[in-house]
C-alpha cells in the first residue's frame, strides 16, 4: 500500500470529529476496539503509558508530560487529536512525526484486521488509534502518552492500562453526547480512571471535582489534586512565556520557565508535574533538571500561538466559554495593541454564545468564516446573526466563506499596532496556519 492509498483508506472510515449525527453510546464501542486490538496482537500492551482526558488543556498537558519524559532521555510516543494541517501530527516519537512510509506500512497491516470485524466497522479514530498502538510497539518506545479523543469512558484509547490517569479542567462540551451537567461530563471523562491506579486532576469546578473524587474512591485509585496537593504561583509573564513556581508532592520547582502563554498553562504544567511525580513510587525517578528542561522546551501549536507581529497574529483553538475566557484574559494581560480584529469560525455543536460573551467585547471588527474540511462547520451568516442578536449596535461584521479569504481581509484591515485573533476551532487555526497569511509582516 502506498501513502496516498493509505490516506484514502483511512479517510474511508466515519470520522466523528467531523460529524455530529451519531449516537454516542451506540457508535463508540470499547468491545469493538478491544477486538481490533486483539486481532492485531494487542500492540498497546507492554508499553508504559500515561492517559490524559479533560475538556481543555489536555493536549498541552500531554505535551508537557511527553516533553519531560523526553528530557529524561526516554524514547517517548505522543498520540493527540485533532491535527492542525496533517494527520501525521497526531502520532510522533521524540519530535518526529510518523513518516508517510510507516503510515502506508501499518495501514497495510490494519486492513486485513479490520476486515475480520465484518459489518461492525471501526471509526476513523479507532483505526488511527490502532495505528498508533502498532507504531509505538514497532518503534519500541519507553513510554506512550495518549490524549483522549472524546469523553473518556468509551474512547478508543481507553483499552490501555496506564501508569497514571490525568484529568485536565472539565467544562461544558459535547453535551449531546457527554451530558448536560458538569457531574455527567466528569463521569465520562473520569472513565479513564483505573482500579487501584493513580489519578492526577487539574483544578476543577466543585461539581466536577466531587465526581472525580467519588470515582477515585470507588476504584481505590490514589487521587492527587492540583490546587490542594500541588500548588503553583505565577511570578512573571510576557510574550516570551511564563515564569512560575510549583510546590509538588515530592519537591519544589522555583523559577520554572515555559514558552506556552497564559496563566492556564501554568495549571497544565503543574498537572503534568503531578503525573511525573506519581511515577516515582513505581521506580521511575525523573530529576528536577529534566522537569525544568521539559517544561521550557514544550511546544503546542495553535494555543495562543504568535504567528505574526506588526500586526500581531494570534492563533488559538478556543471552542467553549471556559477556553475563550482563558484566551481573553491572556491576550489582555500579555499583548499591547490598538484594535483587535477577530477571525471567528466554529462548529455547529460548539458554544458560540459562550465564545462571543468572552471575546466579542474585545473586538473592533469581526470576520466570520468557516472551515473547508469540517462537515460540522457553522455557516458564517449564523455567526453574524448571533452577534447582531447579542449586540445590535455592533455592525463591523464581515462574512467570508473560507479561512484564506478571511485572513487576507484581516491583514488588509489591520494596522501595524493592531492584533488579529484567530479562534473558535482548531480547524480554523490549522487552515489559517496553512494559508500563508499568517506570515504577513511576521
Amino acid at each position: 500500500m502506498t501513502y496516498p492509498e493509505a490516506v484514502k483508506y483511512l479517510e474511508s472510515f466515519i470520522n466523528y470529529e467531523k460529524e455530529s449525527r451519531y449516537n454516542y453510546t451506540s457508535s463508540f464501542k470499547l468491545d469493538r476496539m478491544r477486538r481490533l486490538a486483539e486481532i492485531l496482537g494487542n500492540p498497546h500492551e507492554g508499553i508504559r503509558s500515561i492517559h490524559v482526558a479533560g475538556t481543555k488543556g489536555k493536549g498541552s498537558t500531554a505535551s508537557f508530560i511527553y516533553s519531560i519524559l523526553k528530557s529524561s532521555g526516554f524514547k517517548v510516543g505522543l498520540y493527540t487529536s485533532p491535527h492542525l494541517v496533517s494527520f501525521r501530527e497526531r502520532i510522533r516519537i521524540n519530535d518526529s512525526l510518523i513518516s508517510e512510509e510507516d503510515i502506508a506500512l501499518l495501514a497495510g497491516k490494519l486492513q486485513p484486521a479490520v476486515k475480520k470485524l465484518g459489518y461492525d466497522a471501526p471509526t476513523f479514530f479507532e483505526v488511527y488509534t490502532a495505528l498508533a498502538y502498532l507504531y509505538f510497539r514497532k518503534e519500541k518506545v519507553n513510554f506512550a502518552v495518549y490524549e483522549v479523543g472524546l469523553g473518556g469512558r468509551l474512547d478508543a484509547t481507553n483499552i490501555i492500562d496506564p501508569l497514571v490517569s490525568v484529568i485536565t479542567p472539565i467544562s461544558y462540551e459535547h453535551m449531546d453526547k457527554l451530558g448536560h451537567s458538569l457531574r455527567e461530563i466528569a463521569y465520562e471523562k473520569a472513565g479513564i480512571i483505573k482500579e487501584n491506579g493513580v489519578s492526577v486532576s487539574a483544578p476543577q469546578e466543585k461539581e466536577a471535582f466531587i465526581e472525580i473524587e467519588r470515582i477515585c474512591r470507588e476504584k481505590r485509585s490514589k487521587f492527587v489534586s492540583v490546587g490542594r496537593d500541588i500548588t503553583f504561583k505565577e511570578t512573571g509573564s510576557g510574550e516570551e512565556g511564563e515564569v512560575f513556581d510549583i510546590k509538588g508532592i515530592c519537591g519544589e520547582y522555583n523559577g520554572l520557565k515555559m514558552r506556552l502563554l497564559g496563566t492556564h498553562q501554568i495549571a497544565n504544567a503543574a498537572t503534568a508535574i503531578g503525573a511525573i511525580e506519581a511515577l516515582g513510587p513505581m521506580g521511575i525517578m525523573i530529576g528536577e533538571d529534566a522537569v525544568r528542561e521539559g517544561i521550557e522546551s514544550a511546544r503546542w501549536d495553535g494555543r495562543i500561538e504568535i504567528a505574526g507581529r506588526r500586526p500581531y497574529i494570534i492563533l488559538d483553538g478556543a471552542q467553549n466559554r471556559a477556553s475563550a475566557r482563558a484566551l481573553a484574559e491572556a491576550v489582555k494581560k500579555i499583548f499591547k495593541y490598538d484594535n483587535l480584529i477577530l477571525v471567528l469560525g466554529v462548529s455547529k455543536d460548539k458554544d458560540l454564545e459562550g465564545i462571543l460573551d468572552e471575546i466579542l467585547p474585545m473586538a473592533k471588527n469581526v470576520i466570520a468564516t468557516r472551515s473547508k474540511i469540517s462537515e460540522r462547520a457553522r455557516d458564517p451568516s449564523d455567526i453574524k446573526e448571533a452577534i447582531q442578536k447579542k449586540t445590535p449596535d455592533f455592525s463591523n461584521i464581515t462574512v467570508t466563506q473560507n479561512v484564506r479569504e478571511a485572513m487576507g481581509l484581516a491583514c488588509t484591515q489591520a494596522q501595524e499596532r493592531d492584533l488579529i485573533l484567530v479562534t473558535g476551532s482548531l480547524f480554523i487555526v490549522g487552515e489559517a496556519r496553512e494559508s500563508g497569511a499568517c506570515r504577513v509582516n511576521g
